[in-house]
């Protein structure tokens, strides 16, 4: 999730941003290109700290940062389990 202080205008553009640096991706996949992957990959992530998704959490609420792990290791493990099972299926 992208941080909520962000302005719509800013938060639009660093997506776009985003989407331009994962195709970039993308194509120095296709091209055989280790460099400009390489690049292509700081820039997602680059982009991705600026809209909040990595780095530093940007809530301060108390609640714990549970990015990177997987929801079976988290305090959410009973309630995905529950939910896994419901009719509505997994996420």
């Amino acid at each position: 999730m992208a941080k909520p202080s962000l302005d719509e205008v800013k938060r639009a553009d660093l997506v776009g941003r985003l989407m331009t640096a994962r195709r970039a991706v993308r194509d120095a996949k296709k091209a055989a290109d280790p460099e400009a992957e390489a690049t292509a990959h700081r820039a997602v992530d680059e982009v991705k700290q600026a809209l909040g998704e990595r780095g530093p959490v940007w809530w301060d609420d108390g609640s714990p940062d549970l990015n990177r792990h997987m929801v079976k290791n988290t305090l959410y493990a009973d309630w995905y389990a529950k939910l896994a099972r419901s009719d509505h299926g997994g996420l």
